[in-house]
């Protein structure tokens, strides 16, 4: 496995600017997640360290290795897409196979049943492995995505939504699987989602993009309870956080201009007066849904609240985060 260095890399399709200077360092044997909308440059980002695409300028080192002028063969990195790619005339085994049969690779033909059948435990299709690749279910056929990639022990493993065509359980089920499998194989991850759950319990690092631009850096922790800017706050948490007028509370700073907060930073019990329009009940907890000066929030509490549509519950916030009018972070006084 290898460290991955972004410097200052820009890509231009045609006036559109889809990578805008972007500088970002992927430790040897991280998990890095990319997050943001579609057209963030996420994808293209996946794109450029893969030689798919090359920059307009900047520099992209794998290893300590300068990228540039390399084919995306000598690279050495493996890509797993969001739709399967498979060979559907080709068993899972030959599918397996596939990638290391390469003649750049010359891989032994031992070394290629012995490295089949390894990941093929690791991912628990050992007993799929003689049927056809039309014979499987779509997780089975995404697993088998994955072991293509994974059998060849690349540089780096680039990740682009292969799990957002799964339904909900197998989604669950091969993102821990996922993480089992680079934390003990010690691989150099970097993963393209929507998904904030995938990136909040996946990831080592989240990288948010937004039109091109890297925004922020940093461990999903890190993002979550320290935020730059409004933007980056809104791309990880379940609930959304609650972005508000800055004096709809005291205390603000006087450059503010809104306020976050995220439902656990709604305190109950001492405030101001506000109304509860829906309680919803999701089992180790309960989100209230909440009327505030003529503004909509969420919050949460006690799994075992008696709390109702209608009753009124007096609010503060507690550690809030403050945004001046570019949406930026303010801390004592000034601009992360």
């Amino acid at each position: 496995m290898a460290e991955v260095v972004l410097r200052n890399v820009t890509k231009k399709f045609g006036s559109e600017i889809a990578l805008d200077n972007v500088s970002m360092t992927i430790p040897d044997g991280s998990f890095v997640v990319l997050l943001g909308p579609t057209g963030a440059g996420k994808t293209t980002t996946l794109r450029m360290v893969s030689g798919l695409d090359i920059p307009d300028s900047g520099e992209i080192l794998i290893g300590g290795q300068s990228m540039t002028g390399l084919t995306p063969a000598q690279r050495n990195v493996a890509m797993v897409f969001q739709q399967y790619s498979l060979y559907p005339h080709l068993t899972v085994r030959e599918n397996l196979a596939f990638p290391l049969k390469s003649p750049l690779l010359k891989t032994p033909a031992d070394d290629i049943a012995r490295k089949i059948k390894d990941v093929a435990e690791v991912l628990q299709i050992s007993h799929k492995l003689d049927n056809k690749a039309t014979e499987l279910s779509g997780g089975e056929m995404q697993r088998v995505s994955i072991g293509r990639a994974l059998v060849r022990n690349p540089s780096i493993y680039l990740m682009d939504e292969p799990l957002s065509s799964l339904d909900a359980k197998l989604r669950a089920d091969l993102r821990i699987e996922l993480k089992r499998i680079q934390a003990k194989s010690g691989a150099t991850l970097l993963y393209v989602t929507h998904d904030q759950i995938e990136a909040m319990t996946m990831a080592t690092h989240v990288g948010v993009l937004d039109q091109g631009k890297l925004v922020q850096f940093g461990s999903p922790r890190e993002i979550y309870e320290n935020p730059v800017s409004i933007y980056a706050a809104s791309r990880l948490g379940q609930p959304r956080i609650n972005i508000l007028p800055a004096d709809l509370f005291p205390g603000a700073p006087d450059t503010a201009v809104k306020i976050g907060l995220r439902p656990e930073q709604i305190v109950q019990g001492a405030g101001e007066d506000s109304l509860v329009t829906r309680v919803e009940h999701l089992g180790d907890q309960t989100r209230l849904h909440l009327s505030f000066k003529n503004h909509d929030l969420v919050s949460v509490t006690d799994a075992h609240t008696t709390l109702s549509e209608g009753d009124i519950v007096r609010i503060r916030p507690e550690k809030p985060f403050y945004f001046n009018a570019d949406g930026a972070r303010i801390v004592s006084g000034g601009s992360l």
